[in-house]
């Protein structure tokens, strides 16, 4: 009696071939972190080498075609000046990520330096920190950055320094209650029994866990931190014309809004989208840094 051995068929598609396509790849990443990094790249481009994206000199003065609408030959319309607004977009955000960058910067480094001696000081020390920090909790970042701006005079750096220092407080608090967080966990307490020294247990247990929201948090600030410097240079207090960061666009077309109502609005979308992204960024950090400690 003779047995036949049936082969089972394989699916082609379902080998190992398949789930490392091109497509497949594709299909598993999610759309708005997909377009979200689009963005940001867009724009970073943008901040490196302008001219990749426009052949315009974002300085060229062109009266006979002032407040042009958005058309062909300029798709974001003219300013007061003829000058191409797309170009002034573009160059503009080379500022406007500076800004965003140097002031979450500053904001993180004064935070760490907060949160990490009030987490790790004695009562007195965190009761010191903690109610300077409910002080400057009182006042609004934008109040604060509008103070400092001007006592010091507006320009890229007193943005950046305004914006940092009015951010600063809320995150030392996270930087503080992640600190104690951790300092408290059963890990950190083990590593003691253990006998190993503060320093290693510091340095291998509390920094490393109460630092890791910090990837995503820097994320969320570069948005946050443009769109404060935006309105400083909104109201006045940010670096001086032609300049085309985005706040300096806004504040100079607000005098032309019921004419040209495309000064306004190309700025501020640049503005919102590269905030929505970077926030969309890190909130899809965030959950995936929360999925990898589950």
């Amino acid at each position: 009696m003779t047995t036949t051995t049936l082969t089972p068929k394989t699916n082609p598609a379902s080998g190992p071939q398949a789930r490392t396509s091109p497509a497949a790849w594709l299909r598993a990443v999610p759309l708005a972190p997909a377009v979200s990094a689009a963005v940001v790249l867009f724009f970073v481009i943008a901040a490196i080498a302008p001219q990749l994206l426009t052949h315009r000199d974002p300085f060229a003065i062109d009266l006979a075609n002032a407040l042009q609408p958005p058309g062909l030959a300029h798709p974001f319309g003219t300013d007061q000046s003829g000058r191409d607004l797309y170009t002034r977009v573009v160059y503009g955000a080379r500022e406007s990520l500076l800004i965003g960058l140097g002031a979450t910067g500053l904001a993180i480094g004064i935070a760490v330096i907060l949160g990490v001696a009030s987490g790790l000081g004695g009562r007195l020390l965190d009761g010191v920190v903690s109610r300077g920090l409910e002080v400057l909790f009182a006042f609004p970042v934008l109040l604060l950055a509008m103070l400092f701006v001007t006592i010091y005079g507006p320009s890229v750096t007193t943005q950046i320094v305004a914006v940092g220092l009015g951010t600063a407080p809320g995150y030392a608090r996270m930087i503080r209650g992640q600190v104690l967080a951790v300092r408290h966990s059963g890990y950190v307490e083990a590593a003691h029994a253990l006998g190993h020294s503060r320093w290693t247990v510091l340095r291998q247990h509390v920094f490393p866990n109460a630092m890791r929201p910090l990837v995503a948090v820097v994320t969320l600030g570069i948005g946050q931190s443009i769109v404060w410097a935006s309105g400083l240079a909104f109201l006045g207090l940010g670096v001086a014309p032609p300049s085309p960061e985005w706040g300096a666009l806004l504040d100079a077309g607000r005098m032309f809004i019921t004419r040209a109502w495309w000064l306004e609005v190309m700025p501020g979308l640049a503005i919102v989208a590269i905030a929505l992204a970077a926030t969309s960024l890190g909130h899809f950090i965030q959950k995936k840094l929360e999925g990898a400690q589950s």
